[in-house]
């Protein structure tokens, strides 16, 4: 009997994994809809929305700023106070309210300032109610999967979740076809968004079946009062069996009730922790702020045209899908977290150096460096996140992966931010160089036609000679300050790798100083 309550619970985990991972995939697919297409936005007059770069950094920095400005930290604890049912329900419901005021902002035909204003508003609530909603869905595999195969489940949900993400790499570049001269209309920007709608559509239902699901596997522990009646009652033996048997299917709701406010301090005073959020900042920044420009790096750095570069960086949730749930499997089977994690830092290390260093104009490199990035994408969090739940108590998990998230969001909240500043100037400065070049070759070419009275031949070669030499100069200055911005900004995620390579080596310490930890342990063992 025992052995098939068990078998029954393992078959239920599965399908409650199932219902939860279609959010994720929805929000991945919104905030990463315009990361292929991401060149409309280096000229303002190319869209009807008239957004410039540092305009559309601007609306990808709004994702974090209720995250970093206390949302976090605030919606974690009442996600340990509430539950995930009560608290998910309501940040589920921000995320999708977010994208469908992202998709007004862009579609009712506002000033671009005013259309700037709202979207950065929607993807505030977007960011804030999707990355609670990944709070609540993590904790709920962490109480589903308790004594089992939990690395795997999370590098499952995780790559499904990357999945939403290679879907809107490829397929925003078909929605919006490159089509050089042609001014898009709003509806034409609009269109991955309208997609990423109805996602959400489906995202929300399959939520709803979950708390029903999550409700029936562990109901609510009954109050103080409600034990009291029961045991008072006339048959008050089968009540107190029926309420130890309710008691031990919502075991898990024990440690949310004995959270107090001071347990946060306690978190904020882990070393361990500090050191798991900064490996988390580090390597998501290096990663997640990349794909956000990735058509504005890649496009002009190895002589691609959009669609490639979608399909080039879909390489990254692509990998995941695949290897995510692997790793996860030798997490869970080998242990060895600490240096799944180095061994990560290092591969996306190696693959921004390539990102900056390589021969420009070569695709080759940027699928190899796509390859190292992906499998440093699978390895680092298939290792990080199954490691929160071994170094705080279980009360606190949703407090600490919301605090770790609030952490993450402050890094990619600057990091998204400073890369479209630097891609931003740099296409400002190679147009100044390139309208003084212009304006060389124009001067050079009336002073030599002035001078045609006197020598028309010998003047009309010089002009001649002067315009040519003006226009090659003002191409090849256009050339370099195209591709200084993309160095630029992969100098910066190679810095942020090198940190993260450091933070990762002093974890493995931790490990080797503290075995009671069990962070290099097989699951189970």
């Amino acid at each position: 009997m025992a052995e098939e309550v068990k078998r029954r619970y393992s078959r239920l985990a599965w399908v409650a994994l199932a219902c939860l991972v279609v959010p994720m995939f929805a929000s991945y697919f919104f905030d990463d809809m315009f990361s292929t297409i991401s060149y409309l936005f280096e000229d303002p007059s190319r869209t009807a929305l008239g957004w410039d770069a540092a305009g559309y950094g601007l609306y990808t920095s709004g994702y974090s700023v209720l995250c970093v400005f206390g949302g976090l930290v605030i919606c974690g604890i009442l996600l340990d106070k509430w539950g995930v049912r009560i608290t998910g329900s309501i940040f589920v419901g921000m995320m999708a309210a977010g994208a469908l005021l992202v998709l007004h902002a862009i579609t009712a035909g506002y000033a671009p300032a005013k259309s700037l204003r709202l979207a950065y508003v929607g993807c505030m609530f977007f960011g804030l109610g999707s990355e609670i909603a990944g709070t609540a869905v993590t904790r709920s595999i962490a109480k589903w999967f308790r004594d089992g195969p939990m690395a795997l489940a999370m590098g499952l949900q995780l790559a499904i979740a990357r999945l939403g993400t290679a879907v809107a790499l490829v397929l925003a570049p078909r929605l919006v076809v490159e089509n050089a001269g042609h001014v898009y209309s709003l509806a034409e920007t609009a269109r991955p968004a309208v997609f990423g709608i109805g996602l959400m559509a489906a995202g929300l239902i399959l939520w709803a079946f979950f708390v029903a699901l999550d409700a029936r596997r562990f109901p609510a522990k009954p109050g103080p009062k409600a034990r009291r009646n029961a045991v008072d009652s006339s048959d008050g033996n089968a009540a107190s069996e029926s309420n130890s048997e309710s008691m031990a299917d919502a075991d898990h709701s024990s440690d949310d009730e004995a959270f107090r406010l001071k347990d946060v301090l306690k978190v904020l005073t882990n070393k361990n922790f500090w050191l798991l959020g900064l490996l988390c900042v580090l390597f998501y920044s290096s990663i997640v702020a990349f794909k956000k420009f990735a058509g504005a790096i890649l496009i002009p750095r190895f002589g691609i045209p959009a669609a490639t570069a979608g399909w080039m960086v879909s390489m990254l949730p692509f990998s995941t899908v695949i290897f995510a749930p692997l790793f996860g499997l030798l997490v869970d089977k080998r242990g060895k977290g600490t240096r799944w994690m180095i061994l990560g830092s290092i591969l996306a290390l190696i693959a921004h150096l390539l990102l900056a260093f390589a021969p420009a104009g070569v695709p080759f490199y940027g699928y190899l460096s796509m390859v190292f990035l992906g499998f440093g994408y699978s390895l680092v969090p298939a290792a990080l996140w199954p490691s929160v739940p071994k170094i705080v108590p279980d009360k606190v998990l949703g407090t600490t992966y919301s605090l770790i998230y609030w952490v993450q969001n402050l890094g990619l909240l600057s990091f998204k931010w400073l890369a479209g500043v630097i891609l931003g100037a740099a296409a400002g400065s190679a147009a100044a160089a390139a309208a003084g070049s212009a304006a060389a070759a124009s001067s050079a070419s009336s002073a030599a036609a002035a001078s045609s009275a006197a020598s028309s031949a010998g003047s009309a070669a010089a002009a001649s000679s002067a315009s040519s030499a003006a226009a090659s100069s003002a191409g090849s200055v256009f050339s370099a300050g195209a591709l200084s911005g993309p160095v630029r900004v992969e100098l910066m995620f190679v810095a942020l790798c090198v940190a993260a390579v450091v933070i990762a080596l002093l974890f493995a310490r931790v490990s080797r100083r503290s075995p009671e930890l069990r962070l290099d342990a097989p699951s189970g063992k």
